[in-house]
C-alpha cells in the first residue's frame, strides 16, 4: 500500500511559478513510476507529466512541455512538479499518482492516487 500526499498548490498570477510536491509512504517508492494529472472544474482528469522509476525518462503533455518539469528524489520518497509561466488554463486540482513498475498517460494504469492540491492561476 502506498499513500500519496500532495502539497504546494495555491493562488498565483499568470506568468508566475509554483512547485508541487508529492510525498509517498512506504519503502518501495523506487519501484513506482510516478505521474501528475489535473482536473479543471467541469472537466475530466487529464495527464500532465510522468517520470520513470529512475527518473531518466520524463514525459509531458504538449500544453505543459517547456513550462513544467517533473523530478523525483527516491531517497526522500518525493516527486515534484515545477510549474513555470503559469496560465489561467492551468487552473485545476493536481493529483499525484503511482504505478507499480511503470508509467504512461492513461489514468487507469495507476494504482494509487493522492487527494489533490488546488492550483489557481489568475489573469
Amino acid at each position: 500500500q502506498v499513500q500519496l500526499v500532495e502539497s504546494g498548490g495555491g493562488l498565483v498570477q499568470a506568468g508566475g511559478s509554483l512547485r508541487l510536491s508529492c510525498a509517498a509512504s512506504g519503502r518501495t517508492f523506487s519501484t513506482y513510476g510516478m505521474a501528475w494529472f489535473r482536473q479543471a472544474p467541469g472537466g475530466e482528469r487529464e495527464f500532465v507529466s510522468a517520470i520513470s522509476r529512475s527518473g531518466d525518462t520524463p514525459d509531458y503533455a504538449d500544453d505543459v512541455k517547456d513550462r513544467f518539469t517533473i523530478s523525483r528524489d527516491n531517497l526522500k520518497n518525493t516527486v515534484y512538479l515545477q510549474m513555470n509561466s503559469l496560465k489561467p488554463e492551468d487552473t485545476a486540482v493536481y493529483y499525484c499518482a503511482a504505478r507499480w513498475l511503470g508509467t504512461g498517460r492513461a489514468l487507469s494504469k495507476y494504482d494509487y492516487w493522492g487527494q489533490g492540491t488546488q492550483v489557481t492561476v489568475s489573469s
